[in-house]
């Protein structure tokens, strides 16, 4: 099983719209960009975890769990014209844009903050910490995972 970061902005969809959808499950939609589309395809699985970043608002930080209940598929985003994320030069036979979908497993009371993040040796390789990091999935090692875990565990989130 392998570990991840998946960013959100939480005025487009929160953890909360996440516990609030039908068997708190959605599809990881909207993803335009190459590497991270490649992730999806050759390295995401079904039970991957992956912890739930908001960013762009007051507090950024991991707010909870999540599992990918469905690995890659064609985004449906991509061929809907009313849709934001609608690629016109897509096709149904040759799609270029993937999804997953995830379940949410934990969400968390207190997130773990990006300043708690920083404060992690473990973390000072974390991807999504990086510098220029535009991203919205990357991947998290298992030292880094077991880190912010055992920072959530302790009350560090907070």
């Amino acid at each position: 099983m392998a570990h991840w970061l998946m960013k959100t902005e939480p005025s487009s969809f929160s953890i909360d719209d996440l516990a609030r959808r039908p068997r708190q499950r959605t599809v990881w939609d909207g993803v335009r960009n190459h590497q991270v589309r490649n992730a999806l395809r050759d390295q995401m699985r079904v039970a991957d975890q992956a912890f739930l970043y908001h960013s762009s608002c007051a507090v950024p930080g991991i707010h909870g769990l999540v599992r990918v209940v469905r690995a890659a598929f064609p985004d449906p985003s991509q061929f809907d014209p009313e849709s934001p994320a609608f690629d016109r030069r897509s096709t149904r036979v040759a799609p270029t844009w993937l999804a997953v979908e995830v379940e949410l497993l934990e969400r968390w009371d207190e997130p773990v903050t990006l300043a708690i993040l920083r404060a992690l040796p473990q973390c000072d390789t974390l991807q999504a910490l990086r510098r220029g990091n535009r991203l919205s999935i990357t991947p998290v090692s298992v030292a880094e995972w077991r880190a912010v875990v055992a920072a959530h565990r302790a009350g560090r989130g907070r």
